[in-house]
């Protein structure tokens, strides 16, 4: 008799979880299969402190065929699920389509960048979702405090040094807090301009920062963020984003080239391929995270919207405390339908939340207990390193060294504007030129993706400094943070506009050069607005 089938898609924290508790589970029982994009494990949470330096981006990585023994990694995008034929369509990083059976199925696919209807925001602004988009960020604020160092007039050292994050929730607050310590600690060695220094602004509409938390945690980061020189704007966002600037909704026009999103998430696009009943966008699952009318698919984390048995008719937020126990009960559950063990519902006891502020300042609530300064800031870096499934000695190294010694502050280059757009499916992977699938010319546009091309200065995404402010913006999103980005943060609430449209651009299949259709898969770094062009100039 064979072997059952197990197909995971997904390795974020709830797919992570369930393959590693699978893996101990079965014995070799059962034949794991793990789709993911990347081969490793990313551990949100510490993203902003790769994009300020202290960290080094492999210490936030933990290898998947390194951590999980009898599961087999496949790399690939998933593009569709075919629920009558149990099968798993894909393509890999290569271009390649292929194909997956299965006997159970694990729908843990996570989140994308929320989008909201601003105009010039798709364009101008970046997200905070992937590695790609960290390293980008910290090469983008390090290269326009240098050139505003350089700058021959006040005005345009002041645009450069002026750094906007919308979104005062998890990711947001973080991101500010660590990057104005990063080009204050910079433009130590780089002096700016007589009188001049740099400029953090974070927006949100919510009436405080961090509107999910305690009030008294609220207040802390609060305090923090203007004793170390952030202009806090609540009940302000932004109204439309342009090359020289963003116009906020109270009327002002704040001159800056970085435009950092970090305005909150949306389930994965894959969940609406489906066919299933959505809530929201994610995927309705019982208490068991089954798939009503298919025992045979399991759906976890943020794609899923499952019932909260301690709150009567809500659902569990999208943050990664939730999705990493997701995975845990997931994985029982399979075991229970494969006649190992007793299946459970999903119940949970919040841990509560915590906040890095930088330097040893912090806002935890620990089982309840608020927490602030020092001690907060031991409670957080302590949570952080329980919570990794790796690499903590690593960390705490990079930490240690971070401590004594100053930071590095150069430019790697390693990733473009174009390389990580906003619309982008596929956070977790940058563009690169020449891609498989890649969009053919765009006559409106005037681009053309010829190896080496440079692509038209009309378009968003291109390189030029005339369509991203000082070359390139930075990435996050307004409003409220990713849920997924902060253990036992809550998804932002808050948020200005309507979500926007589940159709996602560049689902359709993009023709080679030759003419012969490419296989695409999903919308994934395909979109029409963000041609992957080859090497340019930089101008900014």
């Amino acid at each position: 008799m064979s072997r059952p089938r197990i197909v995971i898609v997904g390795a974020g924290f709830a797919g992570y979880r369930t393959a590693r508790t699978l893996s101990r589970m079965s014995r070799g029982k059962a034949d794991i299969t793990l789709l993911n994009p990347t081969d490793y494990f990313l551990y949100l949470p510490l993203l902003p402190q790769v994009a300020a330096g202290i960290l080094e981006p492999r210490r936030v990585t933990v290898s998947l065929s390194g951590t999980l023994p009898h599961v087999r990694l496949v790399l690939g995008e998933a593009h569709g699920v075919d629920m009558d034929a149990r099968t798993v369509h894909y393509t890999d990083p290569e271009g390649k389509g292929g194909s997956l059976a299965y006997d159970r199925l694990v729908l843990a696919v996570g989140s994308v960048n929320k989008l909201l209807p601003i105009p010039g925001v798709a364009e101008h602004a970046h997200g905070f979702r992937g590695l790609p988009e960290a390293l980008y960020l910290r090469d983008h604020v390090t290269r326009q405090v240098e050139l505003a160092a350089a700058a021959e007039d006040r005005d345009t050292c002041a645009a450069r040094c002026t750094f906007v994050v919308v979104g005062a929730g998890y990711t947001g607050t973080e991101v500010a807090a660590h990057g104005k310590m990063y080009t204050d600690a910079q433009v130590r060695k780089h002096p700016l301009r007589q009188g001049m220094s740099p400029r953090w602004m974070l927006l949100d509409i919510a009436p405080r920062v961090l509107p999910e938390m305690d009030e008294r945690l609220s207040a802390t980061a609060d305090r923090v963020l203007r004793e170390r020189g952030v202009d806090v704007r609540m009940g302000t966002s932004v109204k439309e984003a342009t090359h020289d600037g963003v116009l906020l909704t109270d009327g002002e026009f704040v001159p800056s080239r970085t435009l950092v999103w970090c305005v909150g998430v949306r389930p994965d696009p894959l969940v609406e391929s489906t066919g299933q009943p959505l809530e929201r966008g994610r995927l309705v699952v019982d208490p068991y995270l089954q798939v009503p009318g298919r025992p045979e698919v399991f759906a976890c984390g943020d794609a899923a919207a499952v019932p909260d048995l301690n709150n009567p008719g809500k659902f569990t937020p999208m943050t990664a405390q939730h999705a990493w126990r997701h995975g845990k009960v997931a994985a029982v559950n399979i075991a229970a339908s494969l006649g190992v063990g007793e299946r459970r519902p999903y119940r949970h006891r919040d841990l509560g939340f915590v906040v890095d502020l930088g330097g040893a300042q912090a806002a935890a609530n620990p089982l309840g207990i608020p927490l602030s300064g020092p001690a907060a800031g031991a409670v957080t870096r302590g949570y952080h390193l329980a919570a990794m499934p790796g690499n903590r000695v690593r960390v705490a190294a990079d930490w240690l060294l971070d401590a004594v010694l100053p930071r590095q502050s150069v430019q790697l280059g390693l990733v473009r504007s174009w390389s990580v757009p906003l619309e982008s499916s596929s956070p977790e992977l940058a563009r690169v030129p020449g891609g498989p699938g890649q969009a053919p010319a765009n006559k409106a546009t005037g681009t053309e993706n010829r190896p080496g091309g440079e692509p038209a200065k009309s378009r968003p995404g291109g390189e030029p400094a005339k369509n991203q402010p000082g070359g390139e913006p930075a990435r996050n999103q307004p409003g409220g943070e990713p849920a997924r980005n902060q253990p036992g943060g809550e998804p932002a609430k808050n948020q200005p506009g309507p979500e926007r449209t589940n159709k996602q651009p560049g689902r359709e299949r993009a023709k080679s050069r030759s003419g012969a259709p490419a296989r695409s898969g999903r919308a994934k770094r395909r979109h029409p607005h963000h041609p992957a062009p080859g090497p340019v100039e930089r101008d900014d």
